[in-house]
């Protein structure tokens, strides 16, 4: 370093005050080096380093790793808002208690986010109000957390997408979030039939993305009763199924439903309330 480069560059001083070292110089230097996070939390960092006795190399990592967490919590909050995933639905938010029909292990097996890797799809099967959104959403935060791009739709909000890329070549398709995504979520799958230029579409949307990346779909219909749902065309909807199924984990959710459980609790009356009824009817 020349002698201009080391009087130019500034260091820790002494306060006259304190006699305590100023970390001013040191935060200037994190920060325009775009580290402010460290910048941030430079004097928590140091007392640490001087109650665990830590090495200057050991100083440097846990410096470097408080960046490096900030950085990848930004990216996860970013990909978040990206995805379109419904808010705070997470898999420790789940009430395995009130749902054990719920695999809870085949979707823990899920949640290593290995069947993205492998390309493989996933199929939430079941009745309205079970906890397959709950479930899909919080494994679309999972793959987010793991590196991975998320797409959410619920399958009405996708037509009308589909149905603006109609006419778009599948070159320029590939570009679309959709398409490029690693996990596409597709919610909501049997809750109106489609038409047969919206079957179509959406046989194209899932041939495209075979073996290219994974799709995770919720559906209240079991897969026998899919081509009452694809415009009654059971050759299109063999079509879809023989890549959807290719690769595939199925999930079964039966059971009561969390929705008319919150309802029933509304309408039931209190025992307090009950009594006092009894009273007035004597």
């Amino acid at each position: 370093m020349s002698t201009l480069a080391k009087r130019a560059t500034p260091r820790p001083t002494m306060s006259a005050a304190s006699g305590q070292t100023t970390l001013d110089p040191v935060v200037a230097k994190l920060t325009t080096l775009g580290l402010e996070h460290p910048a941030l939390v430079l004097p928590e960092l140091v007392e640490q380093a001087a109650r665990d006795d830590l090495s200057p190399l050991a100083f440097l990592d846990l410096l470097l790793t408080s960046q490096l967490e900030r950085k990848d919590e930004r990216r996860i909050t970013t990909m978040l808002k990206l995805s379109g995933l419904p808010p705070g639905k997470t898999l420790e938010a789940f009430d395995w208690g009130f749902q054990p029909k719920a695999d809870r292990r085949q979707i823990e097996t899920l949640a290593t986010c290995s069947y993205l890797r492998e390309k493989t799809n996933v199929l939430f099967l079941g009745p309205p109000g079970v906890g397959k959104r709950h479930l899909a959403t919080a494994l679309g935060v999972t793959a987010i957390k793991n590196g991975f791009s998320v797409a959410h739709f619920v399958l009405d909000d996708l037509m009308h997408v589909l149905k603006a890329d109609a006419a778009t070549p599948p070159a320029r398709l590939r570009a679309r979030r959709y398409f490029n995504c690693g996990l596409l979520i597709i919610d909501e799958i049997g809750f109106r039939p489609l038409d047969r230029i919206e079957a179509n579409l959406f046989f194209r949307l899932v041939s495209t993305r075979y073996e290219r990346g994974s799709m995770l779909l919720t559906s209240n219909k079991h897969m026998r009763d899919w081509p009452e749902i694809f415009a009654g065309d059971e050759i299109l909807t063999t079509a879809i199924l023989d890549c959807l199924l290719h690769h595939v984990a199925v999930v079964h959710i039966d059971g009561q439903s969390y929705r008319l459980r919150e309802l029933g609790a509304l309408l039931s009356p209190t025992r307090e309330g009950a009594r006092a009824e009894t009273t007035r009817s004597v």
